[in-house]
This record gives structure tokens, sequence and C-alpha cells, in this order.
């Protein structure tokens, strides 16, 4: 089991549905909400673990990746699934709760709303990496072309020595609500204020660099930490390292989407690779010390007398790292006997000396069953 339970955090079973995991979630940040707990540090602590489960939880696939890999797992930045901080626990409960009941209002979340509403965009890239790579970890450094905040405004937007102004049509609240009479009865229509943008200010007076956006265009360096034993397609998400928002906003995330180029040498099967052997005639019947590749280095492997083809030899802790945990997997070696397809004058008389005293091979019924049955017994299939 993982060191943080997040099924636990929420009081739900393994398999419950999204429905009663947002259920369990607005019940409990109901409860230890900052602002119905006059600040206590007890209900915040508790109000960011429960938004931290939540948040991963209620997203199918960082779910499927907790489920799997435990809270250490690398959808959730490069170390695994951190806690979040306590405006981003705000954040995450005013988005997807905010608008239902008037719980924005009741909680005076409508700046924090706004804020998440014009978060900045996530920006996206590709790692490129290799086997060895994965079996130790490593890390990259990215350049990104993005916004920066305009220094001249200071990302407010507004020109040097001026400010925004409260929007006169929604008096700051970023949004407008309109009644409307249905069949249904009466019902109120809450949307982004058309004369703001959503932003609950105006700026008279633009910052000529910006023109009152509050970015700029930007180049910066990212340093992106890759855990060992990630797989392909794996994503890990860098907070914070996205866009800025306009005039102050959040900004949004780096999300880094991991591509790992095949190692011709290795199957991989999970965190256990597979790894074919080629030994002579001689060496499969009378047993011999071979090397084999590692994503660590070489190996000695012992052949035993009498080895077939297809039989498998396990070295242990050779595979890849688990991730969020110490354990490895193992290295499967698979032998194939070889056979020789010139031969000199003196190995010709040496095998038809040889073919002369040898038995027959067995009829073993089924051998060709047993390479399989193998192969499933080493992957506990």
């Amino acid at each position: 089991m993982s060191a943080r339970d997040y099924y636990a955090v929420l009081g739900v079973a393994r398999d419950a549905p999204e429905a009663e995991i947002k259920k369990a979630y607005r019940k409990l940040a109901m409860q230890h909400h900052p602002d119905r707990n006059n600040g206590d540090k007890a209900a915040e602590e508790k109000f960011k673990e429960i938004t931290a489960a939540y948040e991963i939880l209620c997203d199918a696939e960082k779910r499927a990746h907790y489920d799997r890999f435990g809270d250490a797992g690398p959808s959730r930045g490069a170390q695994g699934f951190g806690p979040v901080d306590l405006s981003e626990a705000l954040g995450i409960f005013m988005r997807d709760f905010g608008g239902m009941g008037g719980f924005d209002a009741f909680f005076g979340g409508g700046e924090r709303t706004r804020r998440e509403r014009q978060r900045g965009a996530d920006i996206k890239v590709v790692l490129k990496l290799t086997l060895a790579d994965v079996a130790t970890g490593t890390n990259r450094t990215v350049k990104l072309r993005t916004f920066d905040r305009c220094e001249a405004c200071a990302g407010s937007g507004a020109k040097s020595g001026t400010k925004a102004t409260t929007c006169g049509t929604c008096g700051g609240k970023g949004e407008v609500r309109r009644g409307a009479q249905s069949i249904f009865g009466q019902f109120v229509a809450v949307g982004p204020c058309p004369t703001c943008g959503g932003q609950g200010s105006v700026i008279l007076s633009p910052c000529p660099k910006c023109q009152g956006e509050g970015l700029v265009r930007a180049e910066k360096t990212v340093q992106i930490d890759v855990p060992a034993g990630v797989a392909d397609h794996h994503y890990l998400t860098v907070r914070g390292q996205g866009v800025p928002g306009p005039r102050g906003a959040p900004p949004g995330d780096l999300v880094a989407v991991l591509e790992i180029a095949e190692d011709p040498r290795f199957e991989r099967h999970g965190d256990d690779l597979i790894f074919d052997l080629p030994v002579s005639f001689a060496q499969a019947a009378l047993g011999a010390e071979l090397t084999v590749p590692t994503p660590y280095g070489e190996s000695v492997l012992k052949i035993q007398p009498g080895t077939q083809t297809g039989m498998l030899y396990r070295v242990k802790h050779k595979g890849l790292p688990h991730v969020g945990s110490s354990g490895k997997g193992d290295l499967h070696v698979r032998v194939r006997v070889w056979t020789p397809t010139h031969l000199t004058a003196e190995q010709r008389k040496a095998l038809e000396a040889l073919g002369s005293v040898e038995t027959a091979p067995p009829a073993e019924e089924g051998a060709g069953k047993k390479f399989w049955e193998d192969l499933r017994r080493a992957f506990g299939a």
C-alpha cells in the first residue's frame, strides 16, 4: 500500500464511481473549508489533504496511475503525486463546485473562481529517453518559447503610474447573472462579463509594452527530473511552469510526455526484461559461464550442462526499477542454441565423430508447450 491512501482520505471504496468520489469530497470540503473554520490550521491542512486526494481520484488517467504506482506515481510532478498548497486547493474546489448552489458567493470565492478561469495555458513537450535513462532516472533541460510577465507593468497590464479600475458592468465580480423564465420556472444564467472578459476590472491606460495583456514573449529553460522506471507515454507535470495567466492570473503547467526508444537487445514486459542469448552446441551441452548485457553493465551467467533451446534463466534485480519503490524487476535470459551454417573440415570431422556415438533425442510429447509454460511462469501469468 502507498504511503497515502487517497481512498481512505475521502472515505470511499477503491472501486467507487466518480459521482461517489465527488459527493464525498464535496461533503468533506464543506466541513473543512478555511472560510468556515476561522483560519483553523488543522482544518486547513485537512482541506488540502482531501483536495489532493480528490484531484487524483476524480481524473481517470491520474487515478489509473495512482492505482498502479501509489502516491509516488509519475502523474503529478517529477517526484510523484505531491501535496497541493492552499491557493491551489481553493482553486480546485471553486473550479468544480463554486457555481453550485451559490457556494461561490457563500465562500467569498468569486475572485478565486475568476483567477482560475483566467489561468494560463499549459505547455506540452515531448521527452525522448533511452532504456538506460529509465534504468537510472535522469533529468532533461528544455527550452521553451513562451510568455513571461511584463516587467514594465509587473504583469498588471496597466501603464506605469496607473491601475485597473473596477468594471462598472459586473461590479468587479467578473460575471453577470441574468434571470429568465422557462416552463420549469425561473432560473439564473451566469456567464463571464462581456465588458471586462471575466477579469472584474478594465484598463483605461494600457501598458505600451504589452498592450494591456500583462505578458510579453520570452524564452526560458526548465529542468525536468525523470524518475527511474517510467514507461512509454507516461507524462510528468511540472506545476506552474506553463504560460502565465493574463494580468496576474495563475500560470499553467508544463506537461512532459515521455517517448522511450526501444533497445534492440531487450524485450520489455513492465519492469522485467528478456534477452535472447545465442550459445553453441558445446556450450549448451557442457555448460559455460557467459556474459550477458543488463541496463547496468554486463553480468556473468552460468549455463547449466544440458541446456535446451528456449530455456529461461532469471537474473534477479537486473530489470528496471519499480516506480516509487526501491525494488527492481528481473532480467530473463532466453537461450538459443546456435547451429553453424558453414563448417571447416576439422569441425565437420569432429561432428561426424560425435554423430556416430550420440543417441537420438527423446520424443518428448508437449515439448513445444514447455517454453511457453516456462515463460508464463516467469512472469507470473
